[in-house]
C-alpha cells in the first residue's frame, strides 16, 4: 500500500469522450437507419428531430449543414411562449460532429447535439460578422469553458443522476420499495432490477464510463454515477444518460422522474456535479487546497445566492434544499465528506482524485448553464485571486447544528436563497452572472421562460397538491 495514502482512480484534464466518428454512420455493421438531432432548451426540455440517415449526409453534403428550428423554441414551456419569444424567425441548429453516441434504447438510431445559429450573419460586439446566439447553452458553457483554458485552467466534470422509477403518475406509486443502498433495491428478476441492468449496459454501449449504480433512500430512487469529463462533453453525456433512463424504464411501463423531492418524508433527488480544477501552474498536495482551488471555491461560495436561480431553476427545488436531510443544508459553507454542506471537498488527501461535489444542483437544471455559472462564478475568482474566508466545516456538528458564535468562527454568515424567488432577485442583481457570463439577453429570456414553467407547474384553479405532483413529475 502506498505510504501517501493517495487513493481513487486518476483522471487527466486531456480526458475527452468516447463518441461514434461521422465516417462510421455508413458502416453496415453499426446498421445506423436514423439521426436524433437533439438540443436542450432554457428549462432543460431535451427536444430533437429525428433524420433519416440518407437525407443527414445529404444535410452535411451542403455548403452549411444544418436544420431550421422556430426561435421560439428555446422559450416554449407546453405550447406556451414566454414574454420576449416570438412565432417568427428561425436558427439553423447545426450538428456537431464530435458528439455522435448510438441510442441504445432505440435500435438503428443515433444522437448528437449542436449549436444553434443565425441563418443571416450580424456585426458583433467586435464590430464583426457572426452568427452566434446568445441564447445558445452549449455555446455559452463553450465560451466559458475557452476563457479558462486560454488563461491555463481546466475542470473535468463527472456527474451523479438521482431519479425515482414510477409505476404510475396517476396516482404518484413508486416502483419499489427500499432503504439507502439495500440489496433488497434490486431483487432478482423484478422489473427495476432488469431496467437498472438496461440502463447501466445502455450508458457503457454508448461510451460513457459507468462508475456504479445503486439505490438510494426513498421509494423507487436510484443513483447512477458517470465518470468525469471535460465540461461540454461532461454535459452531453449527462443528457444521454438521462435518455437512457428514460426510455429504458418507458421501455418496462415505467416512468422515471428526476424532479427534486416527491416525497417529504424522505431525500430528494439531485444531480451532483463533482469539479476538479487543473492548473499547469500549480501541483495539489495531499491536504492542501492549491490557489487556484482555494480561489475557485472563495468565488462560488460568494455567489451561491444568485447560482441557484439556474441550479435549483423551480420552485419544488427548494422543498429538497434544506437541514438535515443530507441535500447540502441553507448555509453558505464548504466541508472535507460534509453532505450538509452545499460543497463537500472529496479525497481531500488524494490529489490525484481530489474534487469539489457541488451538491446544490438538481435534475431540473439545464446543466449547460448550471455548469457555465457554476465554472464562470469560480474562474473569476481564480483570475481575481480570491481569498478564501470561509473555513473548512468538517467537524461533528454541521452549520445548522451549530450557534450563531460558532458559525461566525468559521466564517459561516450567509444562507442560500430559500425560495425560489429570492434565487431569482439574487441573479438579477448578480452583475457577474447577469452580464459577464450570461450577458444580459440570456439572463433576461431565462428569467422570462423560467417564470413561466413556475406558472405552468403551480397550483392551477380547481387543482389540489397531488394533481400538481403529477404535472411535475411528468414534465421531469
Amino acid at each position: 500500500m502506498s505510504s501517501s495514502f493517495d487513493h481513487g482512480v486518476e483522471y487527466s484534464s486531456s480526458t475527452s469522450a468516447t463518441t461514434i466518428p461521422v465516417e462510421k454512420l455508413t458502416d453496415p455493421a453499426l446498421n445506423i437507419l436514423y439521426v436524433r438531432l437533439q438540443w436542450v432548451d432554457l428549462i432543460n426540455n431535451v427536444r430533437c428531430r429525428v433524420i433519416p440517415l440518407s437525407y443527414f449526409l445529404k444535410l452535411l453534403a451542403s455548403s452549411r449543414p444544418g436544420v431550421g428550428i422556430a426561435k421560439v423554441c428555446l422559450g416554449l414551456v407546453y405550447l406556451i411562449a414566454a414574454p420576449g419569444f416570438q412565432p417568427s424567425g428561425e436558427y439553423l441548429y447545426v450538428p456537431d460532429l464530435s458528439t455522435i453516441r448510438p441510442c441504445p434504447y432505440s435500435p438503428g438510431e443515433v444522437s448528437l447535439f449542436g449549436w444553434f445559429q443565425e441563418k443571416t450573419p450580424y456585426l458583433g460586439v467586435d464590430n464583426k460578422l457572426t452568427v452566434e446566439v446568445e441564447l445558445c447553452p452549449r455555446a455559452t458553457l463553450r465560451r466559458i469553458v475557452r476563457e479558462s483554458s486560454n488563461a491555463g485552467v481546466d475542470y473535468l466534470v463527472g456527474f451523479e443522476s438521482e431519479f425515482v422509477l414510477l409505476k404510475s403518475t396517476k396516482p404518484v406509486e413508486a416502483a419499489s420499495y427500499h432503504s439507502w443502498t439495500t440489496t433488497n433495491a434490486l431483487p432478482s428478476g423484478s422489473i427495476v432490477s432488469k431496467v437498472l441492468k438496461e440502463i447501466a449496459d445502455g450508458i457503457q454501449a454508448s461510451g460513457i464510463e459507468l462508475q456504479m449504480y445503486h439505490a438510494e433512500a426513498s421509494p423507487g430512487q436510484y443513483e447512477v454515477v458517470t465518470g468525469p469529463l471535460p465540461p461540454l462533453e461532461s454535459a452531453d453525456a449527462l443528457i444521454h444518460t438521462r435518455e437512457i433512463i428514460y426510455n429504458t424504464a418507458a421501455k418496462y411501463g415505467l416512468r422515471a422522474t428526476f424532479a427534486p423531492r416527491i416525497y417529504m418524508d424522505s431525500a430528494g433527488s439531485s444531480a451532483h456535479a463533482h469539479i476538479s480544477v487543473h492548473s499547469k501552474d500549480y501541483t495539489k498536495f495531499a491536504g492542501t487546497l492549491s490557489p487556484v482551488e482555494s480561489s475557485f471555491l472563495a468565488a462560488v461560495l460568494a455567489n451561491l445566492p444568485a447560482l441557484t436561480a439556474v441550479t435549483l431553476p423551480i420552485p419544488a427545488s427548494y422543498k429538497r434544499m434544506t437541514d438535515g436531510v443530507w441535500s447540502g443544508g441553507t448555509y453558505i459553507n464548504w466541508g472535507t465528506e460534509n453532505r450538509e454542506a452545499p460543497v463537500r471537498l472529496s479525497n481531500a488527501t488524494s490529489p490525484s482524485s481530489r474534487n469539489f461535489e457541488i451538491r446544490f444542483v438538481d435534475g431540473t437544471a439545464n446543466p449547460y448553464l448550471a455548469l457555465a455559472a457554476i465554472l464562470g462564478a469560480g474562474f473569476a475568482g481564480i483570475r481575481d485571486k480570491a481569498k478564501l474566508t470561509i473555513k473548512d466545516c468538517s467537524g461533528p456538528q454541521t452549520a445548522a447544528q451549530m450557534t450563531e458564535e460558532q458559525r461566525q468562527a468559521l466564517g459561516i454568515t450567509q444562507r442560500l436563497s430559500l425560495t425560489w424567488e429570492e434565487a431569482r432577485g439574487q441573479l438579477t442583481n448578480n452583475a457577474l452572472l447577469r452580464d459577464r457570463i450570461f450577458g444580459a439577453a440570456l439572463t433576461e429570456k431565462y428569467l422570462a421562460v423560467n417564470q413561466t414553467l413556475a406558472s405552468a407547474l403551480a397550483l392551477q384553479d380547481g387543482d389540489d397538491e397531488v394533481a400538481a405532483l403529477t404535472r411535475l413529475v411528468e414534465f421531469y
